[in-house]
């Protein structure tokens, strides 16, 4: 038999050693701390090589590395924050008692992860009955940290980002996703059609976090995705808002969309949507 440790057996070492060290920690620094060791613990695992299995379709999948990092996130939770729930991708959950929820993505961007490319991240965000509190994301290929919310001006690595200002589509770049099922779908598609052509120009590079994350620092000017799950929006809508932008959802051609950037764009977008 081998004496080397299984991977549950691991995790639920890292998650010790964590807690001892992050035991004080506000939420803002245990969100920011989390997420960084989610992602590195991710991209560790990645380098050793990945179980890669669909979900839903071929594009969606989900890896070991997905459900260590999350088993990661989550157990760190259910020790220093006993009263809030729990909603992970990956199925952790736990009902809250305190009128608070942490969502988990552990590894946004999964199709890319399990590919060899480096735009993906891990996400965390906490929420109350108000809304989104705060939000923290990781993108272990850059190193970059970005952190923000509710009391807190969005940040990457510590430094405050440059406020949202106003500009027109017709200046900035979409950062979007749109499935090749959807595609074909002549009522969403139509709505899309109504946003993207007014941009001067179109990306899509399949984690949602991500896009966010770099909306909210200027990076890309606009996001617009539809039947988003919270724990693809939350992170990032937080970064968003607090960096002085707007985040929404508008529904058009059957389903709900998620538009962010600057008020001035968001606002055409939704007026388009809704056109």
């Amino acid at each position: 038999m081998s004496d080397q440790p299984s991977l549950t057996e691991m995790i639920d070492a890292i998650i010790k050693t964590f807690i001892v060290a992050h035991a004080d920690d506000t939420d803002a620094h245990l969100a920011q701390a989390l997420v960084y060791n989610a992602g590195r613990l991710a991209w560790r695992l990645r380098e050793q090589g990945v179980d890669v299995s669909q979900k839903t379709d071929r594009a969606d999948v989900v890896t070991n590395a997905d459900f260590a990092a999350e088993r990661f996130v989550a157990g760190v939770l259910e020790a220093l924050r006993g009263e809030d729930g729990i909603v992970g991708e990956e199925g952790a959950n736990r009902e809250s008692k305190s009128g608070r929820t942490w969502v988990i993505d552990p590894v946004d961007g999964t199709y890319n992860f399990a590919s060899g490319f480096d735009y993906w991240c891990s996400a965390l965000a906490l929420t109350d009955a108000n809304g989104v509190i705060l939000g923290a994301v990781h993108r272990p290929a850059m190193g970059y940290t970005w952190f923000g919310g509710r009391d807190f001006p969005t940040t990457l690595d510590s430094k405050e980002v440059t406020p949202l200002a106003d500009a027109p589509a017709e200046d900035l770049c979409l950062s979007t996703y749109l499935h090749p099922s959807c595609i074909t779908d002549p009522k969403i598609s139509a709505a899309w059609e109504k946003v993207a052509p007014h941009f001067a120009t179109v990306r899509m590079l399949g984690a949602g976090s991500v896009d966010l994350s770099s909306v909210a620092d200027g990076t890309w000017g606009a996001w617009m995705q539809h039947s988003v799950k919270d724990w693809d929006w939350y992170p990032g809508q937080a970064l968003v808002i607090a960096a002085g932008g707007a985040a929404r959802k508008v529904e058009a051609g059957g389903v709900e969309w998620c538009i962010a950037g600057n008020k001035q764009v968001v606002d055409q977008m939704e007026e388009w949507l809704r056109g």
